[in-house]
């Protein structure tokens, strides 16, 4: 067999099972396995907090996955466990066509131009090359609003006015009001002025215009 040869088969066995496995929110070929929960295992951090946090009954049990905290994952295909990695230490197979070691997130679906932002410290859809970081609001904007925004002080590190959600740990994409800075899931902008409401809950100022940001693929 020539190096041709080895190398095609190799890459046949890394993709392997690509976009075929994994759960509502990602695809990828490998399950986290939550030390928090006796070392049982699910497929996204997602995953975990629906059934252990939104659908516990019990106040006192209720928690959520810190993915940091994940020091093992089991392959999809072949069903090893073993400790976090870009591929199969059994099958070879990649975990995840994105990888990001510093977040321990994996996913199949490239389409979404994943990047890992440092100052965020988490990773990111959209393409790095479309965002920028702004250190006073604490969060990845669109370059459109590089000069054309108002900084508010952490605007994603609270609650979006609506539904309460936090924003910084939503997977929703995001809507700001150029006006204000203030900031909201763009599901519950647009429910405001389905309801004739145009102006923000927070401070009273029109929420036209508006410029949607990247939404968080996932956070630690």
């Amino acid at each position: 067999m020539d190096d041709e040869e080895e190398s095609t088969i190799s890459a046949k066995r890394r993709t392997k099972g690509i976009m075929l496995h994994g759960c509502e929110h990602y695809r990828r070929r490998c399950s986290l396995v939550a030390p928090c929960c006796g070392e049982e295992a699910f497929v996204c951090r997602h995953c975990h907090n629906e059934l252990k946090c939104e659908r516990e009954q019990d106040e006192e049990k209720k928690h959520q996955l810190i993915r940091r905290d994940v020091r093992e994952v089991v392959c999809l295909l072949c069903d090893t466990r073993q400790p976090v990695a870009r591929e199969c230490n059994t099958c070879a197979v990649e975990f995840g066509a994105y990888y990001c070691d510093k977040c321990q997130f994996y996913d199949d679906d490239v389409s979404r131009r994943q990047f890992h932002c440092d100052k965020c410290g988490i990773c990111r859809v959209g393409g790095a090359e479309n965002f920028f970081h702004c250190d006073r609001c604490g969060c990845c904007y669109s370059t459109s609003l590089r000069a054309n925004h108002t900084c508010v002080e952490q605007s994603m590190h609270r609650s979006c006015p609506i539904c309460l959600d936090y924003l910084f740990d939503s997977i929703k994409p995001i809507s700001v009001l150029v006006r204000c800075g203030h900031a909201m899931h763009e599901a519950c902008l647009q429910q405001l002025h389905d309801n004739g409401m145009l102006r923000c809950p927070l401070c009273n100022e029109s929420t036209v215009p508006i410029c949607n940001v990247s939404s968080i693929i996932d956070r630690p």
